[in-house]
């Protein structure tokens, strides 16, 4: 997973509730805290890359507002202030070490589209390999539908799959994954390695006790999900404990540390973007014969085994393939637009000249053990 370099590559998260004061201002003494950890990491010759909340708890103080506001316009407006705050903090900081932190600001439309998603990619390389530390979040000021992916826990987790990370870190305001919620249950356990994210699992996680911040522990565990099905550990620990970050890449941190064992679970870069972050247009419905051969044997789909077409969707779209109990099956990139697949479905015997989606462009449920619609 490492970079053609043979550095170690590292993306670290950070919640608003770490950064920030009781106030909800920037804690200078957080902000340096952390900076000082990262900058022990880039001394040891290690890429580190920041997903960092913050900014509308940053700046809705500046905003006039007496707690944090709940409507999207305010929010925006408080991101739009803390925002600035908190990259010319970041920056005077590591400046004083050597180090110059760039920013990038990324919305859901720019991992959806391939091109975009490669661009970004690409950028990113290129600041990690020249000693850069970019710092994401995302672009709170101008995103329509919700103010974040659905938080920077997942954010964190698809940049990770997207710079081949090494280790996910994410920092929270609670040590680790628990059996049960610390708060309520005096008997609950730790969790230290976990090796696949079950419905216990999953039930077990709480919700996260900070008004500052927007992700819980469901949220964390959809990440950790995310960059486990990418074959990229993850570590969830606290902010704020002493050499957290060098202690969490030694795996000698309090915390969990999660680590998929099974082989078959470690999507390629093409396979992570269908899965994750491309946004399906439409659905294809197949016969059980076809679902047989894709989810056990990961052969091609072929027109002949299509029973249905649904919605409007271009050549080299991803689209849901689907059963005939309209379970789905999958994600894939198609060959044929939506009116060549139509019509296609209404020809006996026919080959069509190519497969609909091939294996290499396909990810099934089996191959990824999350609804790929995260």
């Amino acid at each position: 997973m490492s970079p053609d370099n043979g550095k170690k590559r590292i993306v670290i998260k950070i919640g608003s509730s770490s950064l920030t004061s009781m106030h909800g201002e920037i804690s200078r003494r957080k902000l340096e805290r952390l900076v000082d950890e990262v900058v022990q990491l880039k001394d040891e010759g290690l890429e580190v890359l920041l997903v960092s909340s913050g900014a509308v708890a940053a700046g809705y103080r500046k905003l006039g507002c007496l707690e944090r506001p709940s409507s999207l316009p305010e929010k925006q407006a408080a991101a739009s202030i803390g925002q600035g705050l908190l990259m010319e903090a970041y920056s005077e900081l590591f400046l004083s070490h050597g180090y110059v932190a760039s920013q990038i600001l990324i919305t859901r439309d720019d991992f959806s589209d391939e091109n975009r998603y490669n661009n970004a990619r690409n950028t990113i390389n290129v600041l990690l390999e020249r000693g850069i530390v970019p710092i994401v979040n995302e672009n709170d000021t101008v995103t329509i539908d919700r103010l974040k992916f659905g938080d920077n826990d997942t954010l964190s987790a698809k940049v990770a799959g997207l710079v081949d990370a090494d280790l996910l870190i994410i920092l929270s305001d609670i040590d680790g994954l628990y059996n049960a919620d610390p708060r309520k249950n005096p008997d609950a356990k730790l969790l230290e390695h976990v090796h696949a994210i079950t419905h216990e699992i999953e039930q077990a996680a709480g919700e996260s006790g900070s008004s500052v911040g927007t992700g819980g522990m469901k949220s964390k565990i959809d990440a950790v999900k995310i960059a486990m099905a990418s074959g990229i550990p993850a570590f969830l620990g606290r902010a704020g404990v002493q050499n957290i970050l060098r202690d969490a890449v030694k795996q000698t941190a309090k915390g969990t540390y999660f680590e998929s064992k099974d082989d078959t679970v470690n999507l390629n870069q093409k396979k992570q973007w269908i899965a994750f972050n491309s946004g399906p247009k439409g659905e294809i419905i197949v016969d059980n014969d076809a679902k047989t051969a894709i989810v056990e044997r990961k052969e091609n789909l072929l027109p002949s085994n299509v029973k249905h077409v649904s919605g409007y969707f271009e050549k080299g779209s991803v689209v849901r393939i689907m059963d005939m109990e309209k379970k789905e099956v999958g994600l894939g990139i198609v060959n044929y637009s939506s009116q060549e697949l139509t019509k296609l479905t209404h020809r006996s015997n026919e080959s069509g000249g190519k497969p609909v989606v091939e294996s290499e462009g396909l990810v099934c449920h089996i191959e990824v053990p999350i609804p790929v619609s995260l």
